[in-house]
Formats: C-alpha cells, sequence, structure tokens
C-alpha cells in the first residue's frame, strides 16, 4: 500500500463541508460531497509534487450530533 493522506471532514456551519488534511496546511470547502471529492483531489494535486504525491486519500467523516439532557 503506498502513502497515504486522511482528511477529517466536517459540516460547515455555512453550509456544506469543510475538508482538513492531518499533518498537512490543505483545506478546502465545497457544497456537496461530489464536489468537496473533486475540490480535495485537486487540493492534494496542488500540494504534492509527482514523487511524493500520495497514491491514497482517505475522507474521515465527523458528524457531531446535540442532545439535551
Amino acid at each position: 500500500m503506498g502513502k497515504e493522506i486522511i482528511f477529517i471532514v466536517e459540516d460547515s456551519q455555512e453550509g456544506g463541508y469543510e475538508a482538513k488534511a492531518l499533518g498537512y496546511s490543505i483545506f478546502t470547502e465545497a457544497e456537496t460531497m461530489a464536489e468537496l471529492r473533486k475540490s480535495v483531489k485537486d487540493a492534494v494535486k496542488c500540494h504534492f509534487d509527482a514523487k511524493e504525491m500520495p497514491s491514497i486519500i482517505r475522507l474521515h467523516m465527523v458528524k457531531d450530533e446535540v442532545l439535551t439532557a
């Protein structure tokens, strides 16, 4: 298995989604999950040169749910 990069994906307060890479200064956002997947791929391509490019991009979905007691 090659090198991988992990993004934490959360709902944006403005609507849509935000993705932040763990261990790298990469952040992107989009209105839909399909747009976010494309945006994450584009951001990774811009951040790494060909020999450092991760072969796997993992999206870790985080969902906060608030309950009243």
